[in-house]
């Protein structure tokens, strides 16, 4: 099997040439950088490639494959993924692509990272992002812009676009992403890639770099609704070190997946399409492809019926009172004192002095902007004006999403409202940067999973849209279901996946900057 081959396999396929023996984890592990070697001086979704610790773990689980102890190895043991620079690793640097954090590395690994490890996956590297999971379009980055795949002139979405592109170009099978308000989610849609944002505890966030303890969710990036199913169920569970994970017992995600491949498996299923998340400010092409991706599932037998959710209207203006606030709390520990970069006044000066040399050095425009904006929220005389009205709002979006859930059984709408746009077409303009985020954020701010996977091009561009599905607390293993059945009737509509549609990935980008 040559390495374009091994490539292109998905996470599940490749596991499965792994147990088989007709592939080693070494070869696909080399395959995975040399693509990395190939491509990403022009996408730039790594900030670190750990390339000889990545072969030697390789390696490492070949020899316990061939031994007696090969019997024990999960079901995802050899493939490599990426790790999103938000979560903290003992052997590569951690920056949440923050200059003040430049260099550092954590003396522990985060949960998933832990668990990745214990089951045998191959870590390639950390992925790029906005600093500190601000943003929708990987921009805000210290370390300069990841470019979608399909477009380099595009952004990838935010903030996790590293983990989406390095997934979409071949670069990764599977990759760990965080979603605070749509930054595994929205960067799935423009990069045609698949992304969960899990129930809120479902995963642990123990070893996240917080940037909103009540929205961050930890979840899985991947090429396909089953690869994303299998890396949920290395990743998921209770965790006693994380104060906010749910202590329950979770069905198996890939069984999920696998039961919403068998014919069907959507008869019967109640589908709400949500109209305050629809028509006006939507491109034309996204409202098309969704549409469309509508008759899908009512030809496979499922009923499609509108809802409405009033409060979805004031999301974005809860959250962004909410996320700064929160935000500005968590990153007071970024004082040039406990850890991460510091920066000395000319002369010297007081600890004052030094906290707002380094802070300013460090933060970039976008962080400043939202600790300003949460400060003020929760100072004295404007706690109750903003940050306390803004969660009332949440509670009644909470209430929306109840009611909706007592009529259906998942809830759908575009992933985002249009597909990858230019670079620096929205850099100066935050709000109408944060309008991206419109479909996913009413998804954590009520704690509810919710899935995107790609459902086609749009006519216009010829960019990825994708759609995103929504279902109650902790019945994250119906959206594997919805998921996995949508994404196989389009792919016999399609003659093969959405990527495979797309085979300029595999060359166009070398050399291409």
């Amino acid at each position: 099997m040559t390495s374009t081959d091994l490539i292109r396999l998905t996470a599940a396929e490749l596991a499965d040439s792994l147990a088989a023996g007709d592939v080693s984890s070494v070869d696909a592990t080399r395959a995975h950088l040399d693509r990395i070697d190939g491509v990403d001086g022009d996408i730039h979704a790594f900030l670190h490639v750990a390339r000889d610790a990545a072969l030697a773990r390789a390696g490492e689980i070949d020899r316990i494959r061939a031994s007696e102890d090969g019997s024990s190895l999960g079901p995802l043991a050899g493939v490599p993924l990426a790790i999103k620079d938000v979560l903290c690793t003992l052997d590569m640097p951690s920056t949440a692509g923050s200059r003040i954090l430049e260099g550092w590395i954590p003396p522990y690994d985060a949960t998933v990272v832990r668990k990745i490890r214990d089951a045998h996956l191959v870590p390639l590297g950390k992925t790029n992002m906005d600093e500190f999971a601000m943003g929708s379009s990987t921009e805000h980055s210290a370390y300069g812009p990841t470019r979608n795949p399909w477009d380099l002139d595009r952004i990838p979405g935010g903030s996790g676009g590293g983990s989406a592109a390095a997934v979409s170009a071949f670069e990764a099978p599977l990759a760990l992403g965080s979603d605070t308000g749509g930054s595994i989610r929205q960067p799935a849609a423009v990069t045609g890639s698949v992304g969960m944002k899990p129930t809120y505890g479902g995963v642990s966030r123990y070893g996240a770099i917080a940037l909103a303890s009540s929205l961050d969710q930890v979840g899985p990036v991947s090429r396909t609704v089953l690869d994303s199913a299998l890396l949920h169920d290395v990743i998921g569970g209770h965790d006693p070190r994380d104060s906010t994970s749910i202590p329950d017992t979770w069905p198996s995600m890939a069984d999920a997946a696998r039961a919403g491949q068998r014919e069907g498996a959507l008869k019967g299923m109640r589908v709400g399409v949500v109209k305050q998340l629809t028509g006006d400010g939507f491109q034309s092409g996204v409202t098309q492809r969704f549409t469309e991706a509508l008759a899908v599932l009512e030809s496979a037998g499922a009923e499609v019926v509108e809802i409405s959710a009033p409060n979805f209207e004031y999301a974005i203006a809860a959250y962004y009172l909410i996320l700064p606030a929160e935000a500005s709390s968590n990153l007071a520990k970024f004082d040039s004192v406990r850890f991460g970069l510091r920066v000395n006044p000319p002369g010297g000066g007081t600890v004052e002095q030094v906290m707002s040399a380094t802070r300013d050095a460090g933060f970039g425009p976008e962080v400043k902007r939202r600790i300003i904006l949460g400060t003020y929220a929760l100072s004295a005389g404007y706690y109750d004006a903003y940050y306390g009205s803004a969660q009332k709002v949440r509670t009644l979006i909470q209430r929306d999403f109840d009611n909706a859930f007592g009529r259906v059984d998942v809830l759908a709408t575009p992933s985002a409202p249009t597909t990858a746009f230019r670079l620096g077409e929205k850099l100066d303009d935050p709000l109408a940067m944060y309008l991206n985020d419109l479909t996913t954020i009413p998804a954590n701010l009520a704690g509810v999973p919710g899935i995107g996977l790609p459902i086609g091009l749009a006519p216009e561009d010829g960019l990825p849209v994708g759609i995103q599905f929504m279902a109650p607390a902790r019945s994250d293993a119906r959206l594997y279901t919805v998921g996995a059945a949508l994404e196989q009737l389009l792919e016999e509509s399609w003659g093969g996946s959405l990527l495979s549609r797309a085979p300029e990935l595999a060359t166009a980008t070398v050399g291409g900057r």
